[in-house]
């Protein structure tokens, strides 16, 4: 069956229920209908998440094949729950540039899901539209206070960096010009749209630790200079209070439930490639304050998703993960060892082999944070035992946890080995976590230490442009950011061709956003796009709904 099919075929329960489950009075939700509920910031409790032990999830490389890092999350948080460990999975919200385009939802896959899954992908309860008004309140005020006479801060418009967001894939709106139409209708200038994951309002949201600490990052938002070389900020336009009232239920996490009937908490959705990938530091703290274990994912690979979730999220929360899991798949590695997208179900020991490098370099890259990582293989019915055993026999030369998992098929009873090897890594405390620089250092001291100590790169080389970004930096006092590098996500350089384990390679800086109100600097490498296309024949293509409200085609 379909990964709807299956969902379809679950009896939810109503969310109240699995409040109570979660530990929390049906009393103190906010239901929005039967299976979905907001859960209040009131019930963190800081002292009772300092006792939870903090699982992250990511993965090798990412490639056309998939690997099924949110589907292994889901399961393995089954998984601890049957072996009496109260689990929460923490996971981030489905954006519909995704959900229309390629990738499909992200809801987990087959009998590892998140449930309402046509709800949760499909707008759920209504966090991106928030984040998408705030961000263009914003931008609205930044065209108004440019066009008026009388409150005008003098914006220089050729200085503002500050887009407009849609939770698409468009890239008809990549780059734009507003304002014609003549003097009532605004100022002419070049701007453009980013997809609503790239919002810095998203970063913003998924890093604020209350509603002050969310209004204050709003309102540092860096916008422009005026025509003296003034800084503004979003606070200089009196934005952040109205900002901070249109996120008012969108910074609660939402609760859901996975397919087991076990709680499920989804909140946030940057992207890893271009933002940091993880969801809210709020929805985190919530599942630690009730759970033994919580688990969550980081997007993309081990050198994306993770390396934010540890330098940037755990380091400005105060988190110390306890185990990493690291998803790989024998078809993503022999992908990476040069097998044909068409032939990866064929058996290929060789290609498999070969592919390997691309695994330990992420596995090196565990160490440097000095969390223990345990290999999940996410199995397929093509893999062969032979394939296997190689993975098997590399771990076992590196004195490495791995563990063969079948979520999908099986759900929590698929990753039972694996939630044993989890709770061994935790249980021997063997994990002491570490950043991987100071954020004191300079912005190319910590830019180069993730280049080259992260992605393996021999070199880094700054474009005009990133020098001159650099020297911005400085002046205005920002040196003590972390980075959050916008990087491919198909390769650890630079480049998406270079697949495996790239060597002897340089990365290239283009350019450095700054980010002041989500705490980071965006150095951006390669052809990184902030606002996706569709492809030829987009999955919008096949999904349709009934007379009864029955809908199709979402994967």
């Amino acid at each position: 069956m379909t990964d709807q099919q299956i969902a379809k075929g679950i009896a939810l329960q109503p969310i109240a229920s699995i409040a109570e489950k979660f530990g929390v009075s049906s009393d103190s939700i906010e239901m929005y209908g039967k299976y979905k509920a907001k859960l209040p910031l009131s019930i963190i409790d800081r002292n009772k998440a300092s006792q939870s032990n903090l699982v992250l999830v990511s993965a090798i490389s990412p490639t056309p094949a998939g690997e099924g890092k949110t589907t292994m999350s889901i399961g393995l948080s089954e998984g601890l729950n049957r072996l009496n460990k109260k689990t929460t999975v923490v996971l981030r919200e489905p954006s519909l540039g995704p959900v229309f385009g390629i990738k499909g939802g992200a809801t987990g896959g087959g009998y590892s899901q998140v449930l309402p899954m046509e709800d949760i992908n499909l707008h759920f309860t209504g966090d991106f539209a928030a984040i998408e008004k705030a961000h263009n309140l914003l931008s609205a005020v930044i065209d108004n206070n440019i066009q008026s006479k009388t409150n005008s801060l003098m914006l220089d418009p050729r200085t503002i960096g500050w887009k407009r967001v849609i939770d698409m894939n468009d890239r008809s709106l990549r780059h734009v010009i507003v304002g014609l139409g003549g003097t009532t209708s605004g100022v002419p200038r070049e701007t453009g749209f980013d997809i609503t994951a790239a919002s810095e309002i998203m970063a913003i949201l998924c890093l604020a630790q209350s509603l002050t600490d969310l209004k204050k990052r709003l309102g540092d938002i860096f916008v422009g200079y005026t025509f003296d070389k003034k800084p503004i900020y979003a606070k200089d336009l009196k934005a952040e209070g109205a900002m901070a009232a249109l996120l008012k239920d969108a910074i609660k996490p939402n609760l859901v439930q996975t397919i087991e009937g076990n709680p499920a908490i989804i909140h946030g959705g940057p992207f890893a490639n271009i933002a940091q990938g993880t969801n809210s530091v709020l929805a985190t703290l919530m599942g630690m304050s009730h759970s033994d274990y919580t688990v969550t994912e980081a997007g993309f690979g081990f050198d994306l998703g993770a390396e934010k979730f540890f330098d940037i999220k755990c380091k400005s929360a105060g988190l110390k993960p306890k185990a990493v899991v690291l998803t790989a798949t024998v078809r993503a590695l022999k992908y990476h060892g040069g097998a044909d997208l068409k032939s990866l179900t064929e058996p290929n020991v060789d290609a498999l082999k070969k592919g390997l490098p691309n695994l330990e370099k992420h596995l090196e890259n565990i160490a440097k944070f000095h969390v223990v990582p345990v290999i999940a293989i996410n199995r397929f019915t093509t893999d062969t035992d032979a394939e296997i055993e190689v993975i098997k026999d590399l771990a076992a030369s590196k004195g490495i946890r791995v563990a063969v998992a079948e979520v999908w098929a099986k759900g929590g009873e698929g990753a039972i080995d694996l939630a044993k090897a989890v709770i061994d890594i935790v249980e021997s405390k063997k994990s002491d976590f570490k950043p991987l620089y100071d954020w004191k250092s300079s912005v190319t001291n910590k830019i180069e230490t993730i280049a080259k100590e992260i992605y393996g790169a021999e070199h880094v080389d700054y474009t005009a442009k990133a020098k001159a970004d650099l020297r911005k930096i400085a002046d205005l006092g920002l040196e003590q950011l972390p980075v959050c590098i916008a990087k491919t996500q198909k390769s650890l350089s630079d480049n998406p061709k270079l697949l495996g384990r790239p060597k002897d390679f340089i990365i290239t800086v283009r350019e450095i956003e700054i980010a002041v109100g989500a705490g980071f600097l965006i150095p951006i490498t390669g052809d990184i796009m902030r606002m996706p296309g569709l492809p030829a024949h987009p999955a919008s293509e096949g999904i349709d709904i009934n007379d009864d409200g029955e809908i199709t085609g979402l994967f």
